[in-house]
């Protein structure tokens, strides 16, 4: 069943880089923009740095910045390790990993209560499929043992599917930011 599972979820990663490929090649410069309704449900907001053709999100985290929350960006100390976060500014001085992810080389070690999540695809009712290193996860459960997080996945609304191969494992979505419109699954 697991290897069943494993398949699926590779063959779904194939199909879904795809169509956001597409979608990135018909809207380029489409930047996230902020919609009325998103509110983080923290001061300390997680972001990303894009990579590929990941939809923008850095003028959203320039505006929460400017509004006075607490952004930080996460950042990969170890495979199979849940990510951390670090203070991002727009003064930061950034860093690249393996992955191509740009990262803040100093500031702080922040705990964010809301998460901005990158993917490849996602469901009506919240599934995420990222890209199979199983990071997300990993911080999603760590945190959320913790105490409240709301996860918002960021992307595409072409990036929407009817539905995806999960495992236990795999953290669902509370929320989903598309450039169309922002909406919650709780």
């Amino acid at each position: 069943m697991r290897d069943q599972i494993y398949k699926l979820k590779a063959q779904a990663r194939s199909d879904s880089k795809e169509r956001r490929a597409d979608i990135y090649k018909q809207n380029p410069k489409v930047d996230l923009l902020r919609l009325s309704g998103f509110k983080s449900h923290s001061n300390i907001v997680a972001g990303f740095s894009p990579i590929n053709d990941e939809i923008n999100v850095w003028p959203l985290l320039y505006d929460l910045q400017k509004e006075g929350y607490d952004i930080c960006l996460p950042v990969v100390e170890a495979v199979e390790r849940s990510l951390i976060f670090r203070r991002w500014t727009p003064q930061s001085e950034m860093q690249t990993d393996r992955y191509g992810v740009s990262y803040p080389i100093e500031g702080a070690i922040l705990t964010p209560k809301c998460v901005l999540v990158p993917l490849l695809a996602f469901t009506p009712d919240g599934k995420r499929l990222g890209y199979g290193g199983g990071y997300y996860d990993r911080t999603l459960a760590k945190l959320r043992a913790e105490g409240d997080v709301f996860a918002c996945g960021v992307a595409y609304a072409g990036q929407e599917v009817a539905d995806l191969p999960t495992d236990a494992h795999d953290e669902r979505l509370d929320g989903i930011l598309t450039e169309k419109e922002f909406r919650t699954f709780r």
